[in-house]
């Protein structure tokens, strides 16, 4: 019973130290380049957009509004 628990620690344990191997060469990103948030448009105008949604999703606001 002693024997058979050490060989399944021992093979617990071996499986831990397993790792996979690294690609060897130069490694570059393959996919798709990031666009900006805005998309094609104006920064400012998007900027004024998201600070107005913030805006109404304060509950305080939306409350003391009414």
């Amino acid at each position: 019973m002693r024997t058979l628990l050490a060989v399944a620690a021992l093979f617990a344990l071996a499986a831990c130290g397993d790792r996979d191997p690294m690609p060897q060469g130069e490694r570059t990103y393959q996919g798709k380049p990031d666009t900006p948030p805005w998309g094609t448009g104006d920064r400012a105008s998007w900027e004024t957009k998201l600070k107005a949604r913030q805006l109404t999703q304060n509950e305080y606001r939306r409350i003391n509004a009414k």
